[in-house]
């Protein structure tokens, strides 16, 4: 629970969250594995996993790497030796055209439930292919009703870290960054993106400890309405 925000006494009117990762999970390891299987790479999926996880740490930094090159770094690290340009291009091809699970996580309805019945409005800032893509996969998974706005890198031409993401859906509410708060799960690209504008924020890092305060770490969503309660000091 936060403590040098605690005692403050303003209105949180919005709660914006990142989407994959932090609503639903967007690990795939077992098709991902059989992927580079059919294209020719075998790989454990021990070890994918551990590098999948390495690499996008190792990348939540102000300027990320391409999406190719993320994987580029992803599938040579589980490969343990470099990887044909073409392997990897198509790939990335086979990631972005099959649809992957992204089941919820157990704790995303709960939570929006009960921000909502406090009367919060709430949105999505993610860096994904589209608005409209955004919005079918929430409507999949049976939350879609819950959000006001989705902003998408995919259809901004914008993503985060860049703060004019955070701007313009800040912007789509009406909301002043004061009044918002924010929850993603990387700890740059998410988390302190947010607050550079003024936003209130949260990193999400459900393997952690919860200990953490640069920045402010969590481990559940279901932190998340005590932590917005305790910024207006009524939690």
């Amino acid at each position: 629970m936060p403590g040098p925000s605690a005692g403050r006494t303003h209105r949180i009117q919005a709660v914006f969250f990142d989407f994959g990762g932090t609503l639903v999970d967007e690990q795939d390891i077992a098709g991902w594995v059989d992927e580079a299987l059919r294209l020719g790479l075998d790989l454990s999926p021990d070890d994918l996993s551990h590098v999948y996880a390495d690499v996008l740490r190792e990348t939540d930094r102000p300027l990320r790497p391409p999406f190719r090159e993320f994987w580029k770094m992803v599938l040579e690290g589980a490969a343990q030796r470099p990887v044909p340009p073409g392997l990897v291009d198509r790939f990335v091809r086979s990631y972005q055209d099959r649809e992957r699970p992204l089941p919820l996580f157990s704790d995303t309805r709960r939570c929006l439930e009960e921000l909502r019945a406090e009367g919060r409005r709430l949105g999505v800032i993610s860096n994904s292919r589209g608005e409209e893509f955004l919005r079918e996969m929430l409507r999949r998974r049976g939350i879609g009703e819950f959000f006001d706005t989705l902003v998408s890198s995919g259809t901004e031409g914008v993503s985060k870290p860049d703060p004019e993401i955070f701007r313009r859906a800040l912007g789509r509410l009406k909301v002043s960054p004061g009044a918002a708060f924010y929850v993603g799960d990387l700890a740059f690209t998410d988390a302190k993106s947010a607050a550079a504008v003024g936003m209130h924020s949260v990193w999400l890092n459900r393997g952690g400890t919860g200990f953490g305060e640069d920045p402010p770490e969590v481990t559940s969503l279901l932190e998340i309405p005590g932590w917005v309660r305790s910024l207006e000091g009524t939690g």
